[in-house]
């Protein structure tokens, strides 16, 4: 049974799903739309993520909206205060009215003979629209990934894993084990460290990080000296800036970057050995995205000797803890499983074409937000090797210019064409919640609007003027 038809469906209320809507209804005043939203709040990740020290990686003058400055003191800010921040945003725009909470979208169903999506939830109902926007990220909310580790069933202690992480764990005073060398690793281990009787990473390689000081002082100075918007404009451009420079330095002078690195490692803690041993790694530097600690607390925890990483293979889960290929046992009464995301593309929604379906690992990108082949439907992904939003909001604004072409043309329907070749996934690192997606997700063509280029400074000023009829069939509205 349906329940509703909508001009435009977004699904996911989290980061990309309140900034899409903005842009949206400042565009469209009168268009209808609804976001649906599978949890019972708004937050998307920020609300997902409850594990101690939970935080953004990247800052939050390119985290944040465009058109809501970020005017916390925090440059890298803690989850609860990201959640809080994007539910104001929706407060703020008259969006909260248009979210659907406890709505998972399963099933989307394109009719070319009605030139609509038929949505179906998890409970049964249906709704229509006209276009279909899919904002809910690219990682599954049913779970992380968790290697079937040998031996699991006779440890004493507890193993979780931090995409599920217990409201009743305590850690104080307990020996923690946390498997990882990731973004999520990273920021357990400070944050455990304090409190628990030692905090142990257990990396199979080591991974690169940086710090960065988790209070932007040029940001404040700014603050100071400017409006608030201009203050914020400012301090972002200086970090697209920075951001990407070093991304394109490290693409093409890796050496030069690997000892800039390790030279901030080696300062950090204290032990050049230390460091060769766990902290260089053998590919180069953002193969993998690049892991930020907030005023170096992780090596700060290492040198008081709260911390300690440990790189080896897991030979078997004992009772007491954990048993290396080396044949070293370490003890533990937690173990923390920070091994990864499962990756699923549109949200994990079946998407079908008149009841056909569509395996979108056959699919080419179309600017990184379509599908070849697929009508009206686009989906939100970030940048890897930048802030997530940057990318999402250029998305956005993407969508709007081609649904602005369309209602002044009175077209009803927008289908990507189908490049001659496909070359690079869609997602380019070699991390291993990456490497073990590449399937399910869609591919780059050889040349535009088929790549999707890891480049903001270059985005930012194509993006905006790409001409929406490139390689696009469209049909008129029906009369």
């Amino acid at each position: 049974m349906t329940t509703s038809h909508h001009d435009v469906l977004i699904i996911g209320a989290g980061l990309s799903g309140i900034g899409a809507a903005w842009r949206l209804q400042e565009a469209f005043p009168a268009k209808t739309y609804a976001i649906l939203e599978s949890r019972d709040a708004i937050g998307g990740t920020w609300d997902l993520f409850r594990y101690p020290g939970v935080r953004s990686d990247s800052d939050m003058f390119t985290l944040s909206y465009p058109f809501r400055p970020w005017v916390d003191t925090q440059s890298l800010a803690s989850g609860e205060k990201i959640r809080q921040y994007i539910q104001d945003t929706a407060d703020e725009g008259g969006i909260t009215a248009h979210i659907r909470f406890g709505a998972k979208v399963v099933a989307a169903d394109w009719s070319t003979p009605d030139s609509r999506w038929t949505v179906r939830l998890a409970d049964g109902t249906t709704m229509t629209c006209d276009f279909l926007y899919a904002c809910a990220g690219y990682y599954s909310y049913e779970g992380g990934y968790q290697p079937d580790f040998p031996g699991a069933a006779d440890f004493r202690g507890r193993l979780v894993h931090p995409q599920s992480w217990p409201a009743d764990l305590d850690h104080r005073g307990k020996r923690v084990v946390v498997i990882g060398s990731g973004a999520t690793a990273v920021t357990l281990v400070p944050a455990m460290a304090p409190d628990a009787a030692h905090v142990t990473m257990l990396q199979r390689s080591p991974s690169y990080l940086t710090a960065l000081p988790p209070r932007d002082v040029v940001a404040a100075a700014l603050r100071r000296a400017l409006p608030p918007k201009a203050a914020s404009a400012a301090a972002r451009t200086k970090n697209v800036l920075l951001t990407q420079t070093f991304y394109q330095l490290a693409r093409r002078r890796p050496e030069r970057i690997r000892r800039f690195l390790r030279r901030m490692a080696v300062r950090g803690i204290g032990d050049a050995e230390y460091v060769d041993k766990h902290f260089r790694p053998s590919y180069d530097p953002w193969d993998q995205r690049l892991c930020v600690i907030p005023g170096g607390d992780l090596w700060a925890e290492i040198r008081s000797g709260r911390a300690s990483v440990v790189t080896d293979h897991i030979d078997r889960f004992v009772p007491e803890g954990i048993r290396l290929a080396g044949g070293d046992v370490l003890e533990a009464d937690i173990v923390v499983s920070a091994t990864g995301l499962r990756l699923v593309p549109i949200g994990g929604v079946r998407v079908s074409v008149d009841g056909e379906p569509v395996r979108i690992g056959e699919k080419a990108a179309y600017r990184g937000l379509m599908l070849s082949g697929v009508p009206n439907l686009a989906y939100c992904i970030g940048y890897v090797n930048a802030s997530w939003t940057l990318r999402a909001d250029l998305s956005h604004r993407y969508v709007v210019r081609l649904l602005r072409h369309m209602d002044r043309h009175r077209l009803a329907v927008a289908t990507p064409g189908t490049p001659d070749g496909t070359g690079r996934p869609l997602l380019d690192l070699s991390s291993g919640y990456v490497q073990r997606a590449l399937d399910i997700f869609p591919r780059q063509g050889d040349k535009a609007p088929w790549i999707v280029r890891q480049n903001y400074l270059r985005d930012v000023f194509t993006t905006p003027r790409a001409d929406v009829t490139r390689d696009m069939t469209f049909e008129e509205a029906r009369s």
